[in-house]
């Protein structure tokens, strides 16, 4: 067994003479990173190795990132790309020696973080501290697996001054038995030197089905909706580009026929539709929370251009092969929580309740960027539950007395800030104004919980 000491002298001498006394920019090599790699043990996976370890609530885990410099360099050129690197991970004094590394994001993310001017093709070279990043741990075809997940995702949180949406709203989807996502805090080096706070949030993939479903092993579809903005099926072709798991196969048949019977179906028949492909109670507890956080971004904002194509995002389904349903799940809750008492973001706003409708279904203007949207309720499926509000407000009583109230919520974000302060501190000391200072960020918290308090009045 390698010791401590015995890695830390290796490192610290391959970073000293790796320095170029000009630069600040430390020069990996490939033969300095197989020398890093050596001075650690490789990671094996165990059986008793299990994902809520990485999540659990009370660990703020640091994960040391080594690549190249030449690599580095690469997805530094141009992040947009999400073109993956090979690198390293190290966890906990274990290596794991070849993992892909890449930025990710969306056209949202990557704002005001690129060198390209054009905000809406995103492009150029990183010029924020930090970007959310995707590591694959099964990388180039290998089975491997990293306490029984295949990839890791940490999220900048670059738009998000109170750094917990994320972690706040997958914790209420989560404790209210809506599968979402585990999410919590990490510290991330990269090459030695410390890279920022980012949120630990994990994949959606097919480690999650299985830990998340019983028959976990069925299709899972991302950002793709049974029917469209006219309520027509969705097309086998664009359902199977949306496959995130079984792609091999790519049969969408089921998903093809929920979409097939909702577009035939009449108003009396479509509340008998939907509730044979869609647990009532689960979707409607999905709809809770989603309002309660202020899930803007999510599936409930319907984006709509100027010619009337509409299409929401943000979210995944799962389809379960032996019970023959689906299921919602939520994704990318970084704006959330901003609209809760008026409209702070200038895109995100929803105009309507869930189960309204406006402007006869047609699009319309909305929110201080005045970009085109429509009621969510006039699509088929989301307008079938509009007849449940009864069920819905009864169990938006249960989330708030359990999980949504003030007290509960003060001592998740007390917790959580204890936790977080400290490496809070250390990006704003090392990024200067580039990252929150701790004082601005404590008013964040404080707004973040008096705006929740406020959206409960």
């Amino acid at each position: 067994m390698k010791s401590k000491t015995t890695n830390y002298t290796i490192i610290f001498l391959l970073l000293f003479f790796s320095c170029n006394k000009n630069q600040e920019e430390i020069l990996l090599s490939d033969i300095d990173l197989d020398k890093i790699r050596n001075s650690y043990n490789e990671y094996s996976y165990k059986n008793s190795h299990k994902a809520e370890y990485i999540y659990d609530q009370n660990k703020l885990h640091r994960f040391d990132i080594w690549l190249t410099n030449e690599n580095l360099s690469k997805i530094d050129a141009d992040p947009a790309a999400e073109q993956y690197v090979e690198g390293s991970l190290v966890f906990e004094d274990e290596v794991i020696s070849k993992i892909g590394i890449r930025y990710k994001g969306s056209i949202g993310a990557w704002v005001g973080c690129l060198e390209g001017e054009d905000w809406s093709n995103p492009s150029g070279a990183k010029k924020c501290p930090k970007l959310s990043l995707k590591l694959k741990i099964n990388w180039k075809g290998s089975d491997n697996k990293f306490y029984g997940l295949k990839k890791l995702q940490f999220h900048s949180q670059n738009l998000d001054p109170s750094k917990m949406h994320e972690r706040l709203g997958y914790w209420m989807y989560r404790n209210f038995n809506v599968p979402a996502p585990r999410s919590n805090h990490a510290i991330i080096y990269i090459n030695g030197e410390f890279s920022g706070l980012y949120a630990n949030t994990e994949q959606i993939d097919s480690e999650f089905c299985n830990e998340n479903f019983t028959n976990g092993d069925g299709n899972l579809y991302k950002e793709v909706w049974p029917v469209n903005n006219y309520n027509n099926a969705t097309s086998e072709d664009r359902l199977k580009d949306a496959l995130k798991t079984n792609e091999e196969i790519s049969d969408v048949s089921k998903m093809k026929n929920f979409g097939i019977e909702v577009e035939t179906a009449s108003d009396n028949e479509i509340h008998s539709v939907v509730s044979k492909w869609i647990d009532t109670e689960q979707f409607l507890k999905t709809l809770v929370v989603d309002r309660r956080i202020a899930n803007d971004d999510g599936f409930l904002h319907w984006y709509c251009g100027e010619s009337g194509s509409c299409h929401n995002h943000n979210y995944y389904w799962y389809e379960d092969p032996v019970l023959n349903n689906i299921q919602l799940i939520p994704w990318d809750l970084d704006n959330a929580f901003e609209n809760l008492v008026s409209d702070e973001n200038p895109v995100t706003p929803i105009k309507d309740k869930w189960h309204e409708k406006s402007s006869n279904c047609k699009s319309f203007r909305f929110g201080q960027a005045g970009l085109y949207q429509r009621s969510a309720s006039c699509d088929k499926i989301i307008g079938s539950y509009a007849i449940y509000i009864k069920q819905y407000d009864s169990l938006d009583n249960v989330f708030k007395n359990n999980f949504f109230n003030i007290n509960r919520i003060d001592n998740l974000l007390d917790s959580w800030s204890n936790q977080i302060e400290n490496s809070v501190e250390m990006a704003h000391k090392k990024y200067q104004n580039k990252e929150i200072n701790i004082s601005r960020w404590k008013s964040e918290v404080i707004r973040l919980k008096s705006n929740i308090k406020n959206s409960l009045n």
